[in-house]
């Protein structure tokens, strides 16, 4: 990454706080580095900026686990500011569960609170020699003694926080689960919310870095304070009139996609072998709204509101949301909305991805199922989804196993085929044999099965926003997949919800943008940045050894059709849709990107 100063001659920075900070854990070497006008503008920030640093920065085919992987965490120009959505933060690292590139979104303060202190982006490697906490709080910087706080849950660590800080101070930590090394923990913010999937709390735990804490002084400068008051009058309006910003996520928040996805028989159940839950109504965003809903909650400034502060078995915590109910609901056979509302709150607490989690308890359901091996839990086990929360968390017995994913644990049984996963990722609550366009995505999401980085094409062709297409239909979908996951990338970037986009299109953020930064661009230059920045990723994955040969899906979605239901006969018509893709991306049949396109988007190999 380029270390020249940022935007000679001029004094003051809008948008940007125009610094980062690097911190080398094991030499113990703490330095800030100046931010380039060409790298923001080229990368905006968020998941652009981190895709930049990392290619540049991390060798190629480095152990994800060893203390040389790279974490990063920043925000955008938008975090912090009157934006809609402005609360949300990003980070990359190598991940250990896939050996991809890993970008991750999270909700909550910790955006606002990062910014605060004056940095866009904090890189972090090496390895501590022992558990440490870093401490960013008003302009200082220092690496704590975290042997104490080695061992606990989150909630007990936050609260340890707060007592310490206040509860006004940004706070990343793994649980056990990061600590010991399951390759699906994740980060946690104040509680409940996560930097989740990829098993990045397990890069964090392999540096013996317990957590991070952030609080600052440092104020946003607003290029045009007028200009943006006007945007975002205009961008709110339009999220009042959208049925899903304005209604259906702030009333049952995301679990409302229980039941929608159930009519359109494409929710996932018991390890995607079909494609309706008969207990999807137990499970639902209605159901939780009625039973055990205390109020709505939602990230730093955001309208929307779609969090759950829910209480159950003497509990409160968040959720759960769509995913979650899912993971550990149909997908598991059960509908015991409690167990799996008290199981939510175990995993946050241990620190780990309630989908992936989900997805790799039902490869051991299924394997118990078929007579491959005795897991001792079996689909609709509610009973016993706690214990293996927690076997899973400290590697207790088959727990140990488990702990490595969904496609490790069925290839020591050569069970592969029952793992539901692209590239070691297991997929999220959308089967894409109910729309051709998500199966697409999921094979070409650099980070694995998801459903955010894979476009979200669920969007169009279920929920019909901006309009409603052919959701069997695999014609077009390329170039539809494509444009969508270029959106996805920018949105990441500037950094704000993806739901807020469901309202909000690229020429109104790009209004936005201008108005706090003052750099003049268009709707579609930013459509472009979000496609330099995924080629970028692409690059990337290529360089660890990952080609078309991993851009494809489990057997079962590509010739297992469902018996019954809504998307009865269906299959995912991939290798169509993909050649499509390919050639839409500018990419050979390899899906190698193309000279000419690297060189129209600025980049090289």
């Amino acid at each position: 990454m380029n270390k020249i100063s940022f935007w000679k001659g001029v004094e003051t920075v809008y948008g940007w706080m125009g610094k980062g900070l690097e911190v080398d854990l094991t030499s113990k070497e703490i330095k800030e580095f100046d931010l380039s006008e060409e790298i923001l503008h080229s990368y905006i920030g968020g998941r652009g900026l981190e895709a930049r640093i990392i290619y540049d920065r991390l060798a190629p085919h480095t152990d994800p686990l060893s203390p040389e992987n790279l974490l990063i965490f920043s925000t955008g120009p938008l975090t912090g500011t009157t934006a809609p959505t402005p609360g949300r933060s990003s980070m990359t690292t190598k991940s250990p569960l896939t050996g991809t590139v890993f970008n991750s979104n999270l909700g909550g303060t910790w955006g606002y609170y990062l910014k605060s202190t004056g940095y866009d982006v904090v890189i972090i490697s090496g390895k501590s020699d022992i558990p440490v906490l870093l401490e960013l709080i008003d302009g200082k910087v220092n690496l704590l003694d975290a042997q104490h706080l080695w061992g606990k849950g989150v909630e007990e660590v936050t609260d340890y926080i707060y007592s310490k800080y206040g509860k006004t101070i940004g706070n990343l930590l793994i649980g056990p689960a990061g600590e010991n090394l399951v390759k699906f923990a994740a980060i946690m913010n104040d509680k409940h919310r996560a930097f989740g999937r990829g098993g990045v709390g397990a890069v964090m735990g392999s540096k013996n870095l317990k957590g991070i804490i952030a609080k600052g002084k440092n104020k946003i400068q607003v290029y045009d304070k007028a200009r943006l008051k006007g945007v975002v009058y205009e961008a709110n309006k339009l999220l009042k009139a959208s049925p899903l910003t304005s209604k259906a996520l702030p009333k049952f928040g995301t679990s409302v996609l229980v039941n929608v996805m159930n009519e359109f028989g494409m929710l996932p159940t018991r390890n995607f072998r079909e494609g309706q839950f008969e207990g999807a109504e137990e499970i639902s965003g209605e159901a939780i709204a009625q039973n055990y809903l205390i109020r709505k909650v939602g990230c730093w400034g955001c309208v929307i509101q779609c969090g759950r502060l829910t209480k159950a078995g003497g509990r409160e915590g968040e959720g759960p949301e769509y995913e979650t109910a899912w993971a550990f609901g149909a997908n598991l056979g059960i509908s015991d909305l409690e167990k799996i509302i008290i199981a939510n709150y175990y995993a946050n607490d241990l620190g780990m991805d309630t989908i992936t989690l989900g997805g790799t308890l039902a490869v051991a359901m299924e394997l118990t199922d078929k007579g491959i091996k005795d897991t001792g839990i079996n689909f609709g086990d509610a009973d016993k989804l706690l214990k293996y929360v927690e076997d899973v968390a400290y590697r207790r017995g088959i727990g140990d196993e488990l702990a490595e994913g969904a496609y490790e644990f069925a290839k020591r049984y050569n069970a592969e085929e029952y793992a539901m996963h692209v590239k070691g990722s297991t997929f999220s609550a959308y089967d894409p044999r109910g729309a051709q366009g998500m199966g697409l995505g999921y094979a070409t999401s650099p980070r694995g099965a998801c459903h955010l980085k894979a476009g979200y094409s669920v969007g169009q062709e279920i929920l019909g926003v901006p309009k409603r297409i052919d959701r069997f239909s695999a014609t077009g979908k390329g170039s539809i997949v494509a444009r969508a996951q270029d959106i996805s990338a920018y949105i990441d970037s500037i950094t704000v919800c993806q739901f807020a986009a469901f309202a909000i299109t690229e020429f109104l953020w790009a209004r936005i943008l201008s108005a706090i930064t003052g750099m003049e661009i268009e709707g579609e230059d930013l459509v472009k940045i979000g496609e330099r920045i995924f080629n970028l990723e692409r690059l990337f994955n290529l360089r660890e050894g990952f080609d078309r040969r991993h851009d494809t899906l489990p057997k079962r979605l590509l010739e297992e059709s469902f018996s019954k239901g809504p998307s009865k006969g269906r299959v995912v018509e991939l290798d169509k849709m993909l050649d499509e893709y390919y050639e839409y991306r500018g990419w050979d049949k390899n899906g190698v990107p193309y000279d000419w396109k690297l060189e129209e988007l600025g980049l090289s190999r």
